[in-house]
């Protein structure tokens, strides 16, 4: 399982932060941190920790026994390369 960059509750601090350092809103620092930082991202936003828990969900259901071996990502678009 390959997460991206995900709004989890430490991530939520730190834009908390930002957008209270640079005068924005949560929702404008967070869109303007995925902007400058994460220009690759197809979905254009933090996924949610529901969207990541979902992926696992399914992985660990008898609907994923057909899927082996493989590196699955959830991270919207970003991760160029598995090291």
């Amino acid at each position: 399982m390959l997460p991206g960059p995900t709004m989890s509750e430490g991530v939520e601090t730190f834009v908390k932060d930002l957008a209270k350092q640079n005068g924005q809103s949560v929702d404008e620092a967070a869109a303007n941190f995925v902007k400058q930082h994460r220009p690759s991202s197809l979905i254009q936003r933090f996924a949610s920790v529901d969207e990541i828990a979902n992926m696992v969900v399914y992985v660990a259901s008898k609907e994923a026994s057909a899927t082996n071996g493989a590196a699955l990502r959830a991270e919207g678009g970003i991760v160029n390369t598995i090291a």
